[in-house]
């Protein structure tokens, strides 16, 4: 049975029609498509403007461009997970002769290989795939402008690298991969790499006068790991909401976040946000958004979801340029956030507790500094500042009796209860910093020991 708070309010649902309109409108597209997923399923799509003759939905195809390049990422993770590779790995070790060096994968992934944006001309987008037979082809003869591992610079070459990766190691093509491994298990029916009615032709409007030209839809050859794909609003709703959650047949939730984590910082002067593993990552509104935008002659396309709000979004159009199609996104995910805000989840206890684990709870101070240690589900434990800004992390208890950090500051530093030679609990060690009951309490094992005058006032 559906709940009433799973179905968008009228007022929320005519705000993302007016916001798809106008974005029509003023960014002058023959056909726009926004669709907005909310707690895993479509809640609300709508268009503008006709395909054909007639008004496209959330199921006609338009070509997504580079949101095609978080298809591929996925799939890299996927061999990862498998054992297959190591993102450390340089690329090389699995795709011999391309000719760049010890670039790893992950620096493919994040694009901060150093690699050039573009294939040599002619302009890739618009010609043939069968113009660039060969990796050397599409590389060019100065593929690296950039020493590896040291800037965000974004290149369609490098996934062209990946999408040659998951053939060489998998034995089979990217597109059949991506079918097997990630369409299908998805449900996404309506996404591949070539056009199956109804889909939109793709456009360019004359930026003088309300005229169109017809774009070429060219097969991109090796290079359509970086940008082939087709899909649907539908489709890539699924694909958001993959994103978000993960899914157990396809990229469990721990890699999924991996995707969203931030590679390398952007740029000085690049957009307010950052990269992560073939996702990219902005700051709209106060919230924080992951997915991808794509472009490709004739059409623009965005994905956006909120993980915090559970809701995503995506618009499509089929306009070469015009529409502000990554601000409208994001404002369809704004729109359904802010005005319908997500229902919290209900409070429960946990199911057993350890009586040990629950003597650790409350106040531990680091120097004068107090933080609260908190007991979660599963044996985990949050460490947060009591008071003012501070560093605090979740943790992840671990087979030994040790727990490891999940986030901030403390992600991957472990944290110890460390006990006297009665078994009584002396402090906590996290990352060799002293987290004790009371600050700076005499016989406390507090490094560099404690005055033995103690605390005293100023006339002391």
């Amino acid at each position: 049975m559906t709940s009433p708070w799973e179905e968008l309010l009228p007022g929320t649902r005519r705000a993302l029609t007016h916001r798809i309109a106008r974005a029509q409108a003023e960014g002058r597209a023959p056909s726009f498509v926004g669709a907005v997923a909310r707690e895993g399923r479509v809640v609300w799509s709508g268009a503008r403007g006709g395909v054909d003759g007639r008004a496209p939905d959330a199921g006609t195809q338009y070509r997504i461009g580079s949101i095609t390049k978080s298809f591929t990422a996925v799939l890299v993770l996927r061999l990862r997970d498998e054992g297959l590779l190591d993102l450390n790995d340089p690329l090389e070790k699995h795709l011999p002769g391309t000719g760049v060096g010890e670039v790893t994968v992950a620096q493919l992934l994040g694009h901060s290989a150093g690699l050039s944006a573009e294939s040599p001309a002619p302009w890739w987008e618009r010609t043939p795939g069968v113009l660039r037979p060969g990796l050397a082809d599409v590389l060019g003869e100065r593929p690296m402008l950039h020493p590896a591992g040291r800037r965000h610079h974004y290149s369609n070459t490098g996934y062209t690298l990946l999408g040659s990766l998951v053939e060489a190691v998998r034995g089979a093509s990217w597109e059949e991969t991506l079918r097997r491994e990630v369409l299908v298990p998805l449900a996404m029916d309506r996404t591949g790499a070539q056009p199956v009615a109804p889909h939109a032709r793709g456009w360019a409007v004359h930026p003088w006068a309300d005229v169109m030209l017809p774009e070429p839809a060219e097969d991109l050859g090796l290079m359509a790991p970086a940008g082939q794909l087709w899909s649907t609003a539908a489709d890539l709703c699924r694909f958001a909401m993959f994103l978000v959650e993960g899914d157990a047949e396809v990229l469990n939730a721990a890699s999924v976040a991996e995707l969203r984590t931030p590679s390398v910082p952007a740029g000085a002067g690049e957009w307010d946000g950052g990269y992560g593993l073939g996702v990219q990552l902005a700051r709209r509104g106060g919230r924080t958004l992951i997915g991808h935008t794509g472009s490709l002659p004739g059409f623009v396309a965005c994905l956006w979801a909120s993980v915090e709000d559970g809701v995503a979004a995506v618009a499509l159009a089929n306009a070469t340029s015009g529409p502000q199609i990554g601000a409208v996104a994001a404002d369809l995910v704004g729109i359904v956030a802010d005005a319908e805000p997500r229902m919290p989840g209900p409070w429960t206890p946990l199911p057993e507790v350890d009586q040990e684990l629950l003597a650790l709870t409350g106040p531990w101070y680091w120097g004068t500094s107090a933080f609260g240690l908190k007991l979660v589900a599963d044996r985990g434990l949050e460490l947060r500042p009591l008071r003012g800004g501070g560093r605090g992390s979740r943790f992840a208890v671990q087979p030994d009796g040790t727990w490891t950090g999940l986030d901030d500051y403390y992600a991957g530093e472990t944290l110890r209860v460390v006990r006297r030679s009665d078994e009584s609990v002396s402090h906590l060690d996290l990352g060799s910093f002293v987290f004790t009951r009371e600050p700076y309490e005499p016989g406390d094992a507090v490094p560099g020991g404690v005055d033995e005058g103690g605390w005293r006032g100023v006339g002391e």
